[in-house]
């Protein structure tokens, strides 16, 4: 696996994005995989809670009709949780400030999510 890649592409979304503050990608089950986060931040607390998230979200919407899951989002009052199933395997969570721009985020995320999904295909 190349992490110089991954970690290239995660670092480049913070980068691109206002209001992004930590990316974390991680397996499905909530494993880490790689994380560009601040020093408070804990990437398994954050795995962790992005499968579940997305777990949740992902019967949700095939239960209710809607298709694959792309994506959910937690709006909080102090900040956003964007995390991207990236196929059935794997996931990248996006913390973002108040001042995130979720309409970029979305125009950036997806070309990311392609580019990492195809570096994670064995």
């Amino acid at each position: 696996m190349d992490y110089d890649a991954l970690g290239a592409e995660i670092k480049k979304l913070r980068e691109n994005v206002t209001g992004v503050t930590d990316t974390v990608l991680a397996a499905s089950d909530g494993i880490p995989i790689l994380a560009d986060v601040a020093k408070d931040v804990d990437p398994a607390h954050i795995s962790a809670l992005a499968a579940s998230d997305l777990a949740i979200a992902r019967q949700a919407a095939e239960v209710i009709g809607l298709g694959v899951l792309n994506q959910t989002v937690v709006f909080g009052s102090e900040g956003y949780m964007a995390v991207y199933a990236i196929g059935r395997l794997s996931l990248l969570v996006v913390l973002g400030d108040k001042g995130l721009n979720l309409g970029r985020l979305l125009h950036e995320s997806q070309p990311v999510i392609e580019r990492v999904g195809a570096i994670l295909a064995p």
